[in-house]
């Protein structure tokens, strides 16, 4: 279970949306090479953008085999008679992000079929890193229709996860894709990141009054977020950390979107939701604990550093 400091190749797909575009400049800073694969361009001077249908997997191990630039044609030939180098590893964020972009069989079939043409040409490419999105909405309560309550606080990777959503079912389905195959490819790390509401540097100001002033209303994120820049922390983290084979893990910033205690919250908008250990004072409910002990996360983007409080 070692953690390696050596720049990678990585391949990330869905690159230009809201957090791909904040993930990618962060893994850059760390000295990685990155292709990104979306449909619609990444506006990066370095990061060429390969434009590729993820639910054809015939394009999708394409892309995986692909030239990260077209200064590569410039590389000597390989043993396999081309100049391509094998990515380290492989970031998929590519999906319809939420319900209500498309029809819900769509959302699913796209989803989910495009997660296991990644994982799979991954893992037949013999790729050994790869990491996916998953999605606090896995915790069944973020598309619930009406108000509905969580199992237990804080929200950890063990959680018995039943959704109603199609998103939120997507999501565990790729989950599923990613262990079946860890398990079928011993020595292939793929890691499901259950990401938090993804906040953009610009948003602590038009977002974070309202999350402050009517903390009712963010019972669906279950009062926790994830900083852009720091999912890419995440990201480089989760590269880094080899040896783990399959894992979930929640990708949250450390303290809750609210002025008062985490305590003061959940006896206040959860009354019938039990706490199963203590937690900290201004803990976020979609505990990150995991990833500060096993990855090393450490939160540099609180939102109270931007939001005056």
């Amino acid at each position: 279970m070692a953690a390696s400091n050596v720049a990678k190749r990585i391949v990330f797909t869905g690159g230009s949306g809201k957090a791909g575009r904040h993930c990618i400049p962060y893994l850059l800073s760390k000295g990685h090479s990155v292709l990104n694969v979306d449909l619609a361009p990444l506006p990066h001077p370095t990061v060429h953008t390969l434009k590729a249908d993820l639910t054809d997997s015939g394009q999708v191990y394409n892309a995986l085999s692909s030239h990260f630039h077209l200064s590569h044609y410039e590389n000597p030939r390989g043993p396999g008679g081309v100049g391509v180098e094998k990515p380290d590893a492989v970031i998929h964020f590519a999906a319809y992000a939420r319900n209500l972009l498309v029809p819900d069989s769509e959302c699913f079939r796209g989803n989910v079929l495009s997660t296991y043409n990644v994982i799979e040409a991954a893992c037949k490419l013999g790729i050994k890193k790869v990491i996916i999105a998953s999605s606090e909405t896995t915790y069944g309560v973020c598309f619930a229709q009406g108000d509905a309550d969580y199992h237990a606080f804080p929200l950890e990777e063990d959680y018995d996860n039943d959704p109603e959503d199609t998103y939120a079912t997507s999501k565990l389905c790729g989950e599923r894709c990613a262990r079946s195959f860890a398990r079928r490819f011993p020595g292939t790390d793929i890691y499901a990141l259950r990401i938090g509401n993804v906040i953009e540097p610009d948003e602590y100001k038009t977002l974070f009054p309202d999350f402050t002033k009517k903390p009712e209303t963010r019972k669906r994120n279950a009062w926790s977020y994830i900083d852009a820049r720091d999912l890419g922390q995440i990201c480089d983290l989760c590269v880094q950390k080899d040896g783990l084979g399959f894992q979930v893990f929640n990708a949250t910033n450390d303290t809750i979107t609210t002025r008062e205690t985490t305590v003061e919250v959940l006896k206040k908008y959860a009354p019938d939701t039990p706490v199963s250990r203590e937690m900290g004072e201004n803990e976020a409910p979609l505990s990150n604990r995991k990833i500060r002990e096993v990855l090393g996360f450490k939160d540099e983007h609180d939102w109270r550093k931007y939001v005056d409080v």
